[in-house]
């Protein structure tokens, strides 16, 4: 059977991943940041939990040991701060996890895709594309795992690994239901929409498992726009 690791898949866009890979029939572990996290993970046949910490090598490194044979990496491990990312410590922060983290779990886990002809798929933004004064330090690491996955992506074909990215736009998780919940916000976000609706986790993860899938052979170093339109107004 084929194995995935997706990286903050505990919850959000993540579980959505998680699920839309158990789905096309990998077994899947998915992360957490802390026990509590990975505890709360919901119960499904084929999905283990297990705590990494994308900043530390040493639990990077512990986490991989686990796999004798990986098929698909997805990098969903991700942190925003709205409104606090001027402060230059909160803005490393976001860039050690968001970026760093990626390119760390990307490295680690090459020996063992290049066994397998494996794919990668990390996640950019709708704001790898344009900016979000509320999140300088966001919008620059989703800037730079955009450029990540395109270096990548042509470092790493001729050992046989595809390296992708999905965009996501304005999706419907724990970390957006303060704006969901706003309707004047939330109304907002929907006018420009141009399908007129937030996105759902797993229209992410449908789009991902079809990156990691034969079907996308002969794709690596795209940025795949998963946003309802969003930035295509």
């Amino acid at each position: 059977m084929k194995q995935a690791l997706v990286t903050g898949g505990a919850r959000g866009i993540g579980f959505g991943v998680a699920e839309a890979l158990l789905a096309a029939g990998y077994a899947v572990t998915v992360t957490g940041v802390s026990e509590a996290e990975v505890a709360a993970v919901p119960a499904r046949d084929g999905i283990a939990a297990v705590v990494l910490d994308v900043t530390d090598q040493a639990s990077v490194d512990a986490v991989l040991a686990r796999f004798e044979q990986l098929d698909a990496l997805v990098n969903c491990a991700g942190v925003i701060f709205r409104g606090r990312e001027y402060d230059i410590d909160v803005f490393q922060k976001v860039i050690d996890v968001n970026l760093t983290g990626t390119m760390r779990m990307c490295v680690g886990a090459r020996p063992l895709l290049a066994k397998q002809g494996g794919a990668i798929v990390n996640t950019a933004s709708m704001l790898s594309t344009f900016g979000g004064p509320l999140v300088p330090g966001y919008t620059a690491s989703k800037g730079g795992v955009a450029q990540l996955t395109k270096a990548l992506g042509v470092a790493w074909a001729e050992e046989g690994i595809r390296v992708n990215a999905v965009a996501p736009g304005w999706v419907a998780t724990e970390v957006t239901r303060g704006i969901v919940e706003d309707p004047v916000r939330s109304a907002g976000i929907l006018a420009r929409t141009p399908m007129k609706r937030w996105g759902d986790p797993r229209d992410i993860g449908d789009v991902v498992a079809f990156l990691c899938s034969d079907a996308a052979r002969f794709m690596t170093g795209a940025i795949v726009p998963v946003d309802g339109g969003y930035a295509s107004v």
